[in-house]
């Protein structure tokens, strides 16, 4: 019982410190040099699109906006959709799996006792909530965006405040950015079920993978 505690209580935590260790040196890396990553770069890229959209003729671009908005919001969309089937899933499998503890008695699945069972599947069941909850969220945000670059074809006044339009804007990718990341983060914490090891490899492996997605610009200016 020992061992088994052991790895639990270590390779869980390394895990959790470096998902969020990492997500910490990005935005620390995002807040001061946002040229260095591929968020920043998106972000500068939408600021230039929606001051081009609000420079030009408002029923071309008005258009343009919605077709551009479209995928995010399909991807949104559909982000949600794989979120929520999962959380079904899991609520399915809990019964069945909590039957089954005892199969994995070895010491490389961890503890199988009651509190780490729960705390499994709750911490699974609340991430996937969380990015459900923000896949929501953006589609309404990115929706309202589309409404309201719309109305300011007909209603010039609407572009007296392009701040607020521009915070929605900003506020729906955002949410969407973040509902992903809870997605992804959610798989490492499934894979617990199978012990501390799996876990442990698959958090390595996302940070891995995420590096090389998120600081893309860096790397590209490092091999120039």
């Amino acid at each position: 019982m020992g061992v088994i505690v052991y790895l639990d209580t270590i390779l869980v935590p390394i895990s959790l410190f470096l998902t969020v260790g990492y997500h910490a040196y990005l935005w620390h890396s995002f807040k001061n040099k946002p040229s260095h990553t591929t968020i920043g770069i998106n972000m500068l890229k939408r600021r230039a699109w929606f001051l081009q959209i609000k420079g030009g003729d408002h029923d071309k671009m008005g258009m343009l906006a919605v077709q551009s908005l479209r995928n995010t919001l399909m991807a949104t969309t559909l982000t949600a959709s794989i979120t929520i089937l999962v959380v079904v899933s899991l609520a399915a499998l809990i019964n069945n799996a909590y039957s089954a503890t005892h199969i994995f008695s070895s010491a490389i699945f961890g503890s199988q006792s009651t509190r780490i069972f729960a705390l499994k599947y709750g911490s699974a069941a609340l991430a996937l909530s969380i990015s459900f909850l923000c896949s929501s969220m953006a589609i309404a945000f990115l929706i309202d965006v589309n409404f309201l670059i719309n109305a300011a074809g007909d209603h010039e006044e609407c572009w007296s405040c392009p701040g607020h339009i521009r915070s929605i804007f900003e506020k729906g990718f955002v949410l969407a950015l973040i509902s992903n990341r809870m997605l992804c983060i959610t798989f490492p914490i499934l894979l617990w079920m199978l012990g501390p090891i799996p876990v442990c490899l698959s958090s390595m492996a996302l940070v891995w993978g995420l590096y090389g997605l998120d600081f893309a610009g860096k790397i590209a200016k490092t091999n120039k």
